[in-house]
């Protein structure tokens, strides 16, 4: 191995964990900070024409936006920006004679490696380094991955990577690829390799490279803290470390961790990265892991149901993200079970001419109990719990729909259970067709309370219902259910987003049936 030295990715690839929103500031002290630390290679960011440019945004539109980004006087690192092939017209793209940057990383999916060779002239043309980022490097064949090496080193390329886009490889699968790029690339082209984190082994794949001693330098990336998608990426903080210990590196490592402290632990704290079995999963099956992060974000699904999805996914559809697609996939798997409505007419008789409560369980629902026990004294109606047994007062029926909820109500308790048809159990006292219950607004198409009052109106028939604990969603996770084992942790603008569906679906339900919340909740007109 000629050399080896990292590219800090953080601006560009830890985007992905706060929508790139850094702050200007930020953005300014992450590279000055990774100038002190000595960092060969820093990341900027993104470059597109599919944005409106943001200052705050590490997405940029034109190369000139980084004069503010990027010290005059710099000897030691070099600014790079990535370009996801077809997001950008080169040819607006001004000589590197005339820019702030020094290279450009052209990534691009399998199905667009012959359609890049004008973008890589291009790039190469105006003067700039090229790094080429061929993603999901294991969806090539070994006959494929040769010739996409052969075909796209006349380019002269500063680098060409190995790209583990969904944190898959084992330590065979980067030493295979390793070995065909120290065969085939000339020996000025150095070997890049780009990794994440689901499977835990981005560190010890590095570690791996390290020690093949080849004869290419090599050029890796990392983010600090690990901050990127999913689980994450390689450490910055950890890697260089390694360098400086084993491969006479002198990294300034202090600088990584301000920048962790000041800026990059609070935005771990609000949207948090790293292992997690859904991003297990996601790699396990060669899948995107914005497809696990769109199950997992549904919070219906346990980790079996997830991993059988994903066995419906075929490594086409998997390799690109497609929200369209996995939204209707999630639908169809859920809606695959069979309803048994033999008991339906004596729910229907037993609720003829009394009034329905819905009983959720959002926290207003204990912290105002005499209001829910004052409301049955008076009205004698028939109580539906929602994915759980009420602990106040004794209910009639749950109404349950959450997979991972229903695992948690007593057996002895289905006997009184009204499930949706995606819960596969005979045991329940009936189950309702899941897909008929749901409403159009795709945030909360099939939040439990919104099926729950759409079952009040579809097969009770009922003209008002009455809703307790239904409280709509805190930013303090913890104070948004009767229990604390019930929380789950989403981003602000998630929980926000719901909110706002769920106004939505109530003012559509409104039109058709009187909604009437008697505890304290965010939905109420």
């Amino acid at each position: 191995m000629k050399q080896a030295f990292a590219l800090d990715c953080t601006l560009r690839d830890g985007g992905y964990c706060n929508e790139w929103r850094f702050g200007f500031s930020n953005i300014k002290k992450i590279v000055s900070h990774l100038i002190t630390a000595r960092v060969e290679v820093i990341e900027c960011g993104f470059l597109t024409n599919k944005v409106v440019y943001d200052k705050d945004v590490s997405i940029f539109t034109d190369v000139s936006q980084l004069v503010e980004v990027i010290p005059k006087h710099n000897d030691s690192s070099k600014f790079v920006l990535m370009v996801n092939f077809g997001e950008y017209d080169f040819t607006h793209l001004p000589p590197k004679k005339d820019s702030v940057i020094d290279g450009i990383r052209l990534a691009f999916h399998k199905t667009n490696r012959l359609e890049v060779m004008d973008a890589c002239r291009c790039i190469k043309d105006k003067g700039y380094d090229l790094y080429i980022q061929p993603m999901v490097s294991m969806l090539y064949s070994t006959d494929e991955f040769e010739e996409m090496i052969c075909m796209l080193s006349k380019f002269s390329p500063k680098a060409l990577y190995i790209v583990d886009s969904f944190g898959m490889m084992h330590k065979e699968d980067v030493l295979r690829y390793f070995r065909i790029l120290e065969r085939l690339l000339p020996s000025n082209v150095i070997i890049g390799f780009h990794s994440h984190n689901n499977l835990q082994l981005a560190y010890s794949n590095a570690i791996i490279l390290l020690e093949c001693n080849g004869e290419h330098s090599l050029v890796i990336d990392c983010s600090i803290y690990g901050m990127g998608r999913g689980a994450g990426n390689l450490n910055s903080e950890l890697f260089l470390s390694e360098l400086n210990a084993y491969y006479g590196k002198k990294y300034e490592i202090k600088p990584l961790l301000t920048i962790m402290d000041e800026v990059i632990s609070r935005f771990y704290e609000e949207s948090p990265w790293g292992y997690s079995l859904p991003n297990y999963l996601s790699a396990k099956h060669m899948i995107h892991p914005n497809y696990a992060n769109y199950l997992n974000s549904k919070r219906t699904l346990t980790v079996e149901n997830i991993d059988e999805i994903f066995s419906m996914i075929g490594s086409e559809e998997g390799s690109e993200y497609n929200e369209d697609f996995i939204s209707d996939l999630y639908v169809k798997y859920m809606s695959t079970g069979v309803s048994r409505n033999e008991h339906l007419f004596e729910i229907k008789k037993e609720s003829e001419n009394r009034t329905v409560l819905l009983i959720a369980p959002g926290k207003s629902a204990i912290d105002e109990k005499n209001l829910v026990e004052n409301f049955v004294k008076e009205n004698n109606p028939i109580v539906i719990s929602i994915n759980h047994e009420y602990p106040i007062i004794a209910s009639d029926y749950i109404f349950v729909s959450n997979i991972r909820r229903f695992k948690n109500i007593e057996r002895k308790l289905y006997c009184k259970t009204i499930s949706t048809s995606n819960i596969k159990s005979l045991e329940t006292y009936a189950s309702v067709d899941y897909f008929k219950l749901l409403n159009p607004i795709d945030c909360v198409r099939d939040n439990a309370g919104l099926m729950a009052i759409r079952f009040v109106l579809e097969e009770l028939n009922a003209k008002e219902v009455f809703i307790a604990g239904m409280d709509g969603y805190s930013p303090y996770i913890y104070s948004n259910f009767e229990t604390r084992e019930m929380a789950f942790v989403t981003s602000a603008d998630r929980l926000n987003e719901m909110n706002v569906g769920l106004k939505k679906a109530i003012d559509l339900f409104s039109e058709m049936i009187d909604i009437h919340f008697i505890t304290t909740s965010l939905l109420d007109k």
